[in-house]
């Protein structure tokens, strides 16, 4: 396998307490490089310290939409983190009414986003984003919210919309503000975003596994892992029509640009 990047992945996280140095070597001698992304400040600080261990790791902070509504965002404990060696990305940050659908914490998450948004702004950081819209459908509010948000100009240094599952209409408007758009393991299995992994241009276009969540074909109902980001450029390319190592190697190309890796 070519050398590949898997742009979002969490092995920081206790579902890799037992074997996580072996799961690592996996991928990394497979030539799989990653992005470690935090989610709150304990798994930025860990995801931190698991990059500065490893060749082809490096890591984000941020408070994740979902995690801790009740818990202030610490801007001084974060700008500090974000000075660390190795981390390169504000995120994962974002909106996520799925999982939150009271509109008061909705509000929350909102005001939490924009000082974070800040936080990026001031560092000169990008952004990996988290969006997810409610139950009746792809198709609605924390969409709408996150471009009229970013629309304010917090996307001047880059980022990408991590596990895109919107509409074409929504891919467009994350397209125009000139991000990156993320596709995992859902394409693998969920053939309702097919029209949208066609239209978003290969240099627009990063890999990810969102490991350990969101197991590809022909995985699934095991723990995800980086090492199967190649299952997820597979499906791409089937899609797509593209070759795999043209694929591999231009989506690589993008997530070092993004991040500034060269």
């Amino acid at each position: 396998m070519s050398k590949l990047f898997d742009s979002h992945c969490h092995p920081q996280f206790p579902q890799y307490d037992d074997d996580r140095g072996a799961m690592l070597v996996r991928a990394l001698d497979a030539g799989v490089s990653m992005i470690c992304v935090g989610t709150d400040l304990k798994t930025s600080k860990s995801g931190i310290e698991l990059a500065q261990q490893y060749e082809g790791m490096w890591a984000t902070v941020g408070l994740h939409p979902n995690d801790n509504l009740g818990e202030r965002f610490d801007a001084g404990q974060y700008r500090e983190l974000l000075k660390q060696p190795k981390v390169v990305a504000m995120g994962e940050i974002g909106l996520d009414y799925y999982r939150t659908e009271n509109s008061k914490d909705q509000q929350i998450q909102k005001e939490r986003f924009i000082q974070q948004l800040e936080c990026a702004k001031e560092m000169k950081m990008p952004l990996v984003l988290h969006c997810r819209d409610g139950k009746t459908g792809s198709t609605g509010p924390a969409y709408r919210d996150m471009t009229e948000i970013l629309k304010a100009g917090y996307a001047i240094h880059g980022g990408v919309v991590h596990s895109f599952t919107g509409s074409l209409d929504e891919v467009k408007k994350f397209l125009d503000l000139g991000l990156y758009i993320g596709f995992n393991g859902i394409i693998t299995f969920a053939r309702q975003y097919d029209d949208v992994v066609r239209y978003v241009p290969l240099d627009r276009i990063l890999l990810e596994t969102d490991a350990p969540y969101l197991t590809p074909e022909p995985h699934r109902g095991k723990r995800n892992e980086p090492l199967h980001v190649d299952n997820i450029l597979d499906k791409l390319c089937e899609l797509r029509g593209e070759r795999v190592d043209k694929a591999g190697e231009i989506t690589t190309s993008n997530c070092k640009y993004l991040f500034k890796l060269d």
